[in-house]
């Protein structure tokens, strides 16, 4: 699952993150290699799995486990092999077998032939999790049959599981997964690499009334009420498996699109989502053929930590973007964009991320341009190259590369904005060059040649070299491509974008401040950008009856976008503007999106008395935060040992 909007969050997230105990090659890497699994995929590869699982809730509450079992098809390819080593992550194994005969069946009901095979645990790593090793005799077979018992534990970072009782708006217990970077091994024993793709169908058991979602085609036949059947039929990564089980309502929003929410949003979200197939229809008149068919969107509790993440079939969204105005469309365009980048063709390893998310950012632009105007597309990513400056500021060089060497780190270190920011501008770079005709059709290409696979840097850049650099000569070098990808900074010859909708906001926020322009006068059709643009460049805090006013004028106090309030509430901070202070409290207990609360975070605690309304409000609200929030503010805010428990 691509965090689409976890860029900017790195730095703050790694902090005390623990180097993994895997033996590190300080020399090339081996693009063929993946430094985040323990999985001999040389010798084995998982092609299908089947699970079945139960989602157990106890008297309302959720008792934080599923358990189950997978089975796997895996394609023997070392004959003489005679250990599967599949990576783990908290997980308790209770059996390990094999199956005698060539037919997997394990969501049905035959459980028949499974022998057990002798298994053991490797040594735990903090990052990585442990091996389990399973012991196979040698064989000519070409394919084995594996069934691996087990439960989850309630830790598993893969999975977050939400007390109604803690998070504002929650009525019902809620489960959803994180399977991104390394997270799924957390609670399915398996291959966890993008290296490896694979088809699977689950059989999940829930209380009869919760609603079950899952990446994958949902059998028509089974109408829920507590059993689930669920069936991918293309090859995808571990990553992006995806899972959610909740009280959701579901309201159709074109032919092949739908959105999930709770009852109290679904109404407003359909509308915010509204644009779905027409946004379909755009990409691929741009890029080639949809291949999902269905994208469906979920709405997910206060407390989710990023803008979005997509899978096949499946995205998830922060509720901070069902708003009565357009701030879903650029979270809409990004999130569709990864069913061609990062979905149909995705990252080979983590340090591949960049051709997942710089191509996705990329196309999102194109998505905008071709439905909204070139102008609303253009101040999106001047938005977006501000915020890559700011973080390569704080960067070491080694990070501000593409093609980042993330050997002995958290894979989610590499989730800066480099991989999506420096990525579109090295996209918009290769279209500017080769022109738009010769660019589209390059992409088009790629997503056809590589469908369904998982591809390095090297390789993309030799496809690059094969369709466009060799094919039209002197115009872009390798040297040029090399220095994106394996250079820090942005190159000097990088296409920057400009947006003429930003001059007349710096025109309206000189004259408002200058008392020759009311806040009635100005601002009523600017979008998102725009605003979140007047307040980032103020030269100074507004003073209180121009906080009063702007406020009368555009009701910022109840405004229910999350980028527009992060931006407001970040001046009645700097100003002290306490009749703001209420809307202040409330945005921090029931938003839980870390890009907008934790700037507020940081902002409160550079005074005495900001500091100790940040402890106040970072106590109450804690305990609904999702890990990811609560692992960066806690870098931030220090609260008493006990109330940090």
């Amino acid at each position: 699952m691509m965090r689409c909007c976890a860029a900017g969050l790195a730095l703050v997230l790694s902090s005390g993150i623990a180097t993994a105990d895997k033996e590190i090659d300080e020399g090339a890497i081996d693009p063929g290699n993946d430094y985040h699994s323990y999985a001999n995929v040389d010798q084995f590869r998982v092609t299908h799995m089947e699970l079945d699982l139960r989602v157990w809730i106890i008297n309302g509450s959720t008792s934080k486990s599923l358990d189950g079992f997978v089975a796997l098809e895996v394609k023997r390819l070392d004959p003489y092999a005679t250990e599967l080593i599949l990576d783990t992550k908290g997980l308790m194994i209770s059996e390990v077998s094999q199956k005698a005969t060539d037919v997997l069946g394990a969501t049905s009901k035959d459980q028949s032939t499974w022998v057990s095979r002798p298994f053991h645990m490797g040594k735990s790593d903090p990052i990585l999790g442990s091996p389990l090793v399973i012991e196979l005799p040698a064989s000519k077979k070409t394919t084995e049959l594996i069934k691996i018992d087990y439960e989850t534990t309630e830790d598993a970072s893969g999975l977050v599981w939400l007390d109604a009782k803690k998070i504002l708006g929650l009525t019902k217990p809620f489960l959803y997964t994180r399977s991104d970077g390394i997270g799924a091994r957390s609670w399915i024993p398996l291959q966890d690499t993008p290296l490896v793709r694979m088809t699977y169908a689950v059989r999940l058991h829930t209380p009869p009334e919760m609603k079950a979602l899952m990446s994958g085609e949902a059998d028509a036949k089974i109408k829920g009420r507590g059993e689930y059947l669920f069936e991918m039929s293309k090859p995808t990564p571990a990553w992006s498996i995806a899972l959610v089980v909740g009280d959701l309502k579901y309201k159709e929003t074109g032919p092949r699109s739908g959105v999930y929410a709770d009852k109290s949003l679904i109404k407003a979200a359909a509308k915010s989502f509204a644009d779905t197939e027409s946004m379909l229809q755009a990409d691929e008149k741009m890029f080639g053929a949809y291949r999902w068919s269905r994208y469906d969107v979920v709405v997910m509790p206060p407390n989710y930590p990023t803008i979005g993440a997509s899978d096949p079939r499946l995205a998830f969204v922060s509720p901070t973007v069902v708003a009565e105005d357009d701030s879903a469309t650029a979270a809409l365009a990004r999130e569709i964009a990864h069913s061609w980048a990062g979905d149909l063709v995705s990252n080979a390893a983590w340090r591949d991320l960049w051709l997942n998310e710089g191509i996705a950012a990329y196309m999102e632009s194109r998505t905008i341009t071709a439905m909204y105007g070139a102008e609303r597309a253009a101040t999106e990513q001047v938005a977006g190259l501000k915020a890559l400056r700011a973080e390569l500021a704080l960067l070491k060089p080694k990070d501000q590369l593409l093609a980042v060497d993330l050997r002995g780190r958290d894979p989610g270190q590499g989730f800066t904005t480099v991989p999506y920011e420096k990525g579109r501008l090295f996209m918009n770079f290769l279209d500017a060059k080769f022109g738009r005709e010769h660019f589209d059709a390059f992409l088009r290409g790629y997503f056809d040649h590589f469908a369904f696979k998982s591809v390095s840097t090297e390789q993309f850049i030799q496809y690059l070299r094969e369709t466009l650099l060799d094919r039209y000569p002197g115009i872009v070098t390798l040297a040029e491509v090399d220095q994106w990808v394996n250079g820090p900074g942005i190159p000097a010859y990088a296409v920057l974008p400009v947006s003429n909708m930003l001059q007349p906001v710096d025109q309206a926020r000189a004259a408002f401040l200058a008392g020759k322009l009311q806040a009635k006068q100005f601002g009523a059709d600017w979008l998102s950008e725009q605003w979140i643009y007047f307040f980032d460049n103020l030269d100074g805090p507004l003073s209180a009856a121009q906080f009063a006013a702007l406020d009368q004028a555009h009701d910022f106090s109840k405004s229910n976008d999350g980028a527009i309030e992060r931006s407001w509430l970040s001046q009645v901070i700097a100003a002290g503007y306490r009749p703001a202070y209420p809307r202040l409290e409330e945005f921090l207990s029931s938003v839980g999106e870390v890009k907008l609360i934790m700037p507020l975070y940081v902002q409160l605690m550079k005074t005495d008395s900001g500091a100790t309304l940040a402890k106040r409000l970072y106590t109450k609200a804690r305990p609904a935060y999702h890990p990811d929030a609560v692992a960066a503010i806690d870098t931030v805010v220090e609260l008493p040992t006990e109330s940090s428990e």
